[in-house]
């Protein structure tokens, strides 16, 4: 079944006014109980950094990742820009996945400075970042994608943009005329659940994917060309389940949508005309599953209005399904699960959670399972959202 749909419609945000309520709930927004590291941090290997979105300063706080998992905070870094909260959040102040970025290819680092309406760039060398480069960006930038020397930026100001750049020379360069308006009903309330959620290279880097959230809860697919050009319209389609917002591709290249409205994971081809092929999806019975990552052949997503993160599992012919154990519960959190990041390998897992300030860090089982293996903690009140592991 292919999902199209021509117009935007108020649809979604009947169907998110449910989810609403959950993130902007001052409940979540108090701390749970901390912990602290009971282990002995040795044989330091890679990185976690994460965005603290400061509204009078963002920062890069850089964690080194000993052998064993866990995280020892070793720097912090100022973007030179500011972060922001969208109207409404509470635990999301951006609202988005992919606020932070990292290129392995390039060992570039990418945020966003959406109070600013800049992006920043570093090199990387484990955990040590240099040559900071600022880049205006258009109206709030909320989600990065980079595929070879192409970077999408999302903006979420007005009706919505996506604006290419070019890294050559280790600088990027705006991509002439590149810039696409997504046409998404500006002002509508409550902001942070009608902005765009992420945009997002298909593996092959031959389309750009953009959710909508509850603006439409649509899906548009552009075409890129080679020049890094983007198709003067993209193709809208309709969300399976409402409120689509982080996104993931499997090992095939579908496309896989935590979908929020009705806490949902669900899974799309993408065809080569930008129509998505609807495949399947399964729900958790949790509280807004926004946010999604892979880890091995596992599919992670976050539930901030239930403090835990789900599993799923995905067949042959793409249909996902949650894990058995434990109804599909892989572990609790702290307050206010947010962005997730895996390290390469997908040995590890960390949430970063907005509700209490904390960085909960897992291991990650044959099974699917995940062993906690402690927190990172004393980030309260930062308004942080942005994670990536090297």
């Amino acid at each position: 079944m292919k999902i199209l749909r021509s117009s935007r419609a108020a649809a979604g945000l009947l169907a998110a006014a449910g989810l609403a309520g959950i993130l902007s709930s001052p409940a979540l927004a108090s701390a749970s109980t901390l912990r602290s590291h009971t282990t002995v941090r040795s044989g330091i290997s890679d990185a976690v950094f994460v965005q603290t979105n400061g509204t009078s300063g963002n920062q890069i706080l850089a964690y080194s990742r000993a052998g064993n998992g866990t995280l020892n905070l070793a720097h912090a870094y100022s973007t030179g820009g500011l972060g922001i909260a969208l109207t409404g959040a509470v635990v999301d102040k951006l609202a988005s996945q992919g606020s932070l970025t990292y290129d392995t290819a390039g060992s570039l680092l990418i945020a966003v400075n959406a109070g600013s309406d800049t992006i920043t760039t570093f090199q990387v060398s484990g955990d040590r970042l240099a040559n900071r480069r600022i880049l205006a960006a258009g109206e709030i930038p909320v989600s990065v994608a980079v595929h070879g020397r192409l970077l999408e930026v999302l903006d979420a100001g007005g009706t919505g943009a996506v604006t290419g750049f070019r890294l050559g020379n280790s600088h990027l360069h705006p991509v002439a005329g590149s810039s696409r308006n997504l046409g998404l009903s500006p002002g509508a309330a409550p902001q942070f659940l009608n902005t765009p959620g992420q945009v997002a290279f298909t593996p092959n880097g031959s389309q750009l994917v953009v959710t909508t959230k509850a603006n439409g809860s649509d899906i548009d697919v552009f075409s890129v060309a080679r020049s890094g050009q983007l198709g003067a319209a993209p193709v809208v389609n309709s969300s399976a389940t409402g409120v689509p917002f982080g996104v993931v591709f499997d090992p095939h290249g579908r496309l896989i949508v935590a979908e929020a409205a009705s806490s949902n994971l669900s899974s799309y081809a993408v065809d080569s005309d930008g129509s998505l092929t609807y495949g399947s999806s399964a729900p958790d019975g949790q509280a807004a599953l926004c946010w999604v990552t892979a880890a091995g052949s596992y599919f992670y997503g976050a539930n901030a209005g239930s403090a835990n993160l789900s599993v799923f599992t995905e067949n042959a012919l793409g249909h996902l399904s949650l894990v058995s154990a434990n109804s599909g519960i892989a572990a609790s959190t702290d307050g206010g699960p947010i962005d997730l990041a895996t390290s390469a390998g997908g040995s590890y897992l960390y949430s970063q959670n907005g509700g209490a300030g904390t960085i909960d860090e897992f291991a990650v089982n044959g099974d699917g399972s995940l062993t906690s293996l402690g927190s990172v903690t004393g980030l309260g009140g930062t308004g942080m959202e942005g994670i990536v592991a090297s």
